[in-house]
């Protein structure tokens, strides 16, 4: 677990540097609540799509690594016909935004609890 925080947490730095020379906005996804923030960034706003875009491909970044590393204890599983990341993403904005120990969660670990309770393995 902790080297994929590690790996997403690079990939936070990462993007936040090109994102603040692109558009002089700041992305930080250290915790659930900042990422849920970025999820769930108002499309009228200044930065929104780069927040966004931040948000689904870091979540997507961190599933698939989750999914190749740690394929032998599965932290959550899809349904066969999974909704899209967008409905889920909205969701995982509710959920941070529905209990507040939720936002100070490590992003990962809180994106990965909120996939393990919406997708639990049966």
């Amino acid at each position: 677990m902790k080297t994929l925080f590690a790996l997403a947490l690079l990939a936070s730095c990462v993007a936040t540097t090109g994102a603040r020379a692109a558009e002089g906005i700041s992305i930080r996804a250290n915790t659930a609540g900042e990422l849920a923030e970025l999820c769930g960034a108002n499309p009228r706003e200044p930065g929104a799509d780069a927040k966004i875009n931040f948000c689904h491909g870091f979540a997507q970044g961190a599933i698939d690594v989750a999914r190749q590393h740690l394929a032998d204890k599965k932290l959550f599983c899809f349904p066969s016909s999974p909704p899209s990341r967008t409905a889920t993403l909205n969701e995982f904005v509710s959920w941070v935004r529905a209990l507040p120990e939720h936002r100070s969660l490590p992003s990962t670990d809180g994106l990965f609890k909120f996939m393990g309770e919406r997708f639990p393995c049966k």
